[in-house]
């Protein structure tokens, strides 16, 4: 009798182990879920990418470009092949006031030079299209200044990625899809300090100036030097109108922008800093390089 009461103790006693082992097994597999759960989830996390627009091109104009103590000019005027008839299929005749604005249908770039610039360069080519309307335009009535599309590229890609820094892009009709507008001009962040000039027209800013459109025009000299390819109220936010009116900016003075001189003058009145000037040097002679 003594032994069935030892054993019956026995089996009390195994029950509570029983019981906390079945617990303890339990919340391992609960612990192990929860691990594996997580790792997936955290993986999950770690492959998410923010969406994108799926129309915006990923080609940003990015090219590899030369070393700057290698450079010291800027490149060679380089040439556009333009159209040679307008949408109706006749040819494109100057309008009789083309020194201050383009008739409508002024002249732009073949479609094949296009396309191949754009292709062997990265710049998107809407963007391209813009830039050399604007050479176009200087070639006929102010081919003293020399200016040819790599400069304007190139401030244009330091100044906006070629309209798509604000998550657009260029759509056909020459506008950005999301409007690029700088940072307040207050002083800060190694910027000039200028008050609003503009009651926020341009910028949306009633304190500040802030650059905008795909050439970052402060809206002062925009207001000076706005210029539309298509006779029409100039937009700055349409790269068309932003790349002549900076064309024009860039030769005033009666600059000649085959001069090194000159040519750094005219970026100067950009952005007067040596390392902007140096990056569309870089940028200027890539795209000439590769087109």
């Amino acid at each position: 009798m003594g032994g069935s009461v030892s054993d019956a103790r026995r089996r009390r006693g195994r029950g509570p182990m029983i019981a906390v082992s079945l617990a303890l097994a339990v919340c391992l597999l609960v612990t192990v879920g929860v691990v594996v759960l997580v790792g997936r989830v955290t993986t999950a996390l770690n492959e998410w990418e923010p969406p994108t627009a799926a129309s915006v091109d990923p080609s940003d104009g990015t090219i590899a470009t030369p070393p700057h103590d290698e450079l010291t000019g800027p490149p060679e005027h380089t040439g556009v092949r333009p159209r040679s008839d307008d949408e109706t299929g006749e040819p494109a005749e100057a309008g009789a006031d083309e020194q201050s604005r383009p008739a409508p249908g002024a002249q732009r770039p073949d479609d094949t030079w296009l396309d191949e610039v754009a292709d062997a360069t990265g710049i998107p080519r809407r963007a391209l299209e813009g830039y050399a309307s604007a050479q176009l335009v200087l070639d006929e009535d102010q081919a003293e200044c020399g200016l040819s599309w790599p400069t304007l590229a190139g401030i244009g890609f330091i100044e906006s990625r070629h309209g798509t820094y604000a998550g657009g892009e260029i759509g056909p009709d020459g506008k950005t899809t999301v409007n690029v507008i700088g940072i307040p001009l207050d002083g800060t962040n190694n910027t000039r300090a200028i008050p609003d000039t503009d009651d926020g027209e341009l910028d949306g800013d009633t304190e500040w100036d802030r650059a905008v459109g795909p050439m970052q025009f402060i809206p002062m000299t925009w207001n000076k030097w706005a210029e539309s390819l298509e006779g029409e109220t100039p937009d700055p936010h349409n790269i068309d109108d932003a790349a002549l009116s900076a064309a024009r900016y860039l030769c005033e003075d009666g600059r000649d922008l085959s001069v090194t001189e000159d040519w750094v003058d005219a970026i100067f009145e950009y952005n007067r800093s040596d390392s902007y000037r140096d990056d569309v040097l870089a940028y200027a002679h890539a795209y000439a390089d590769a087109s």
